[in-house]
């Protein structure tokens, strides 16, 4: 039986019609699990109160590997990126993680560097060098002398990437930067979230995200 062009046309049509786009969640892009995680993680956007909620598990996000659920939008240029951060519940494991990331790509093993506010109260900025290398503690991080902020920034001029905190109400400060020549772009960024816990799944409020980025 001979397929004739007009068909093939009228099945190409076909397909593209049924092809949706992403679902964009807020100013963001995507919602995924990165490391595949025991527990799936999700993300959500509440119009009405501009509130994000993460829930993610995963080990850790650490050694030469990570597993969390991240919530992304690429950019390229420099930026900066803030947002208000809040654990829901006690939660299980004290290194629970939630903050800033900014990665090369959505591989397990992949460079990085977050700006982490931990269930314990730290906060800390904290890379990876290359693709697979293990992170180190405490030579490779950048710790708040504050504990239990609620704001964290981090701004991307260049290859510098610089942290600061506040606590609620506070003004900013600076905490440190640091500079990662590798992560050039266009790279992923967007709010994460880490049970430190595979066998649980953690939640946090994130408000007040604003993204900013500098014209070329």
């Amino acid at each position: 039986m001979r397929i004739t062009a007009l068909a093939l046309l009228i099945g190409a049509i076909a397909l593209m019609s049924s092809a949706k786009p992403a679902k964009t969640i807020g100013v963001f892009q995507q919602s995924v699990d990165v490391g595949n995680p025991k527990l799936a993680g999700s993300a959500r956007y509440n119009k009405q109160t501009k509130e994000y909620t993460l829930t993610g598990s995963g080990y850790n996000i650490w050694f030469e590997r990570d597993e969390f659920h991240y919530l992304f939008k690429k950019l390229s240029g420099d930026f900066t990126v803030t947002a208000d951060f809040e654990f829901v519940g006690a939660g299980t494991d004290p290194h629970r993680k939630v903050g800033w990331m900014v990665r090369e790509s959505l591989d397990d093993k992949a460079s990085h560097l977050s700006a982490v506010a931990h269930g314990d109260g730290l906060t800390v900025l904290q890379w990876r060098v290359t693709k697979g290398m293990a992170m180190r503690d405490p030579e490779d991080e950048i710790f708040s002398p504050e504990k239990n902020v609620q704001t964290i920034q981090v701004e991307r001029k260049g290859n510098e990437y610089t942290m600061r905190v506040a606590p609620k109400g506070g003004t900013l400060k600076t905490v440190g930067s640091h500079t990662m020549a590798n992560l050039s772009g266009p790279l992923f960024v967007g709010l994460f979230i880490c049970s430190h816990n595979p066998a649980k799944v953690e939640e946090a409020i994130v408000r007040n995200v604003q993204i900013i980025q500098d014209k070329p």
